[in-house]
């Protein structure tokens, strides 16, 4: 992964500058998270899931040298029509994740085709994402360790419930990390 300005496509700025992806990555390594697949985060992306009603939903730490799925959930009837399937490792300049990240906000793309920035996403042809909820996991330093993230292969109106499920989610999982920094993960 470099950490040069973003590439640039016409005026647009596909992947945002990441200037906090050296101390993340160092921050994961002393909490021993974004290395592996972890159940509990599986468990954890289930749940996520159930909550949003969408087909994809994941725990994403971003390090530097791009993004890991350490809880993944892919819905048993996800029809891939000739698709990659998802795997624990994106690049980072796929997906919408570290947009979530560089801003330190929730991101909810009602359908990724109205807007150019996100349209052109890899993720898009790739692996046929056509929405996204995703909310910044920023624990009690300050550091935004990744994202809770849903995706849909069609549109969907996520609106403000979708907003604060995924925001409480994140909230959820932050403190239940911190909390594993003393006692184990107890998700």
């Amino acid at each position: 992964m470099s950490y040069d300005p973003p590439r640039p496509a016409g005026r647009l700025l596909l992947t945002p500058q990441d200037q906090e992806a050296p101390a993340r990555a160092a921050r994961l390594r002393r909490l021993g998270l974004g290395g592996r697949p972890e159940p509990a985060l599986d468990a954890f992306a289930d749940r996520v899931a159930h909550l949003t009603g969408a087909p994809y939903a994941v725990v994403n730490f971003i390090g530097e040298q791009g993004q890991f799925f350490a809880g993944l959930h892919i819905g048993p009837h996800v029809a891939r029509g000739g698709k990659p399937e998802l795997g624990r490792h994106l690049p980072r300049d796929y997906g919408y994740c570290p947009h979530v990240v560089v801003r330190r906000r929730a991101l909810v793309l009602d359908d990724v085709a109205d807007f150019p920035r996100f349209a052109c996403n890899p993720v898009v042809d790739e692996y046929g994402v056509r929405s996204y909820l995703g909310a910044p996991l920023a624990d009690s330093t300050g550091m935004v360790l990744g994202t809770v993230g849903a995706a849909d292969l069609a549109p969907r109106a996520w609106g403000r419930p979708g907003l604060e499920t995924i925001k409480a989610a994140a909230a959820d999982l932050v403190a239940r990390i911190e909390a594993g920094t003393r006692d184990g993960l107890p998700l």
